[in-house]
């Protein structure tokens, strides 16, 4: 371990669905890494944004209780999954998103479930998750139901990188640091294509749009990780430059990944979610959990 990203802590909204409890364990382990506190925080407004399907079952619970529970089962469930972990719980009477992107403002990264307790199984994403990850100035890690893998335990971790035209310094300093934190490869990934329009059916000039655009797809990868790189010598590095829709290559890429981090633009005086379609896909389809770093611009 080289050292925690910042010394801020890892926030999780928690809910009381299972993919927050997921969350729960993913960021026990990543807080354990880096060596910084664990919140988990409770927005005791979840119901208007994750669906009413639970009301019914409560009973006489009153919210507050309700509340208390859930952030009391979550905190015994990461001090077990991680016992040197320091623990805070908190729970606020406001809307999830407004409270989760509060609460960003003060931690190294915000970790959540990819659903809510609305059991909407049409929804690969739940509404909170997408909102946050699309406006929050801090990193968003969006934690699936996918094969659990333990930081520290496998003998071989992966980061895999998403490098796009416009990827950010953050994004890739975050990979980075990661990669060091868990002594992982960092596996950076440029997707390319080339243009129907610069085809040929000639078999002796088929080759050489593709290997232009090849090319220039290394070209932007090294260009891309250079600066980071040379801050973190350690850091193992594979180089790939794959053919396709980067949206395709990079949850291909998640399939043996313990970690995908992409970047996302917040351009001044935008409002609405900042994702761009690729990490908007990521986040969907991804087999891994997925890091979604922000940068103003």
């Amino acid at each position: 371990m080289t050292g925690p990203l910042t010394d801020l802590p890892l926030v999780v909204g928690v809910d009381g669905s299972e993919e927050s409890y997921g969350a729960v364990d993913w960021a026990a382990d990543e807080a354990a890494l880096r060596g910084v506190p664990l919140r988990l925080v409770y927005a005791s407004l979840w119901e208007q944004y994750e669906g009413g399907a639970l009301a019914h079952d409560l009973g006489r619970i009153t919210d507050r209780i309700l509340a208390d529970t859930i952030v009391g089962a979550a905190a015994e469930r990461a001090h077990r999954r991680q016992v040197d972990v320091k623990v805070t719980t908190e729970v606020l009477p406001e809307r999830p998103v407004t409270v989760l992107l509060r609460e960003g403002h003060d931690a190294s990264a915000l970790v959540l479930g990819t659903r809510g307790r609305s059991g909407l199984t049409e929804l690969l994403l739940g509404s909170v998750s997408l909102a946050v990850a699309g406006r929050a100035e801090c990193p968003v890690i969006v934690v699936g139901r996918g094969p659990e893998r333990r930081p520290g335990i496998r003998t071989e971790q992966r980061v895999v990188l998403g490098i796009g035209d416009e990827t950010s310094p953050a994004a890739v300093d975050f990979a980075f640091r990661a990669a060091a934190g868990r002594d992982a490869t960092l596996r950076a990934v440029r997707a390319w294509r080339c243009p129907a329009h610069e085809s040929t059916d000639h078999p002796l000039l088929a080759g050489e749009p593709a290997r232009l655009h090849e090319q220039q797809a290394a070209e932007v990868l090294e260009t891309a990780l250079r600066a980071a790189a040379a801050r973190h010598p350690s850091v193992r590095v594979r180089r790939h430059t794959v053919e396709g829709p980067a949206r395709k290559v990079l949850v291909e890429a998640s399939r043996d990944a313990d970690l995908l981090v992409v970047g996302a633009r917040r351009r001044e005086g935008h409002f609405g979610l900042q994702l761009g379609r690729v990490a908007h896909a990521a986040l969907h389809h991804a087999a891994c959990p997925v890091a979604v770093v922000p940068q103003r611009v």
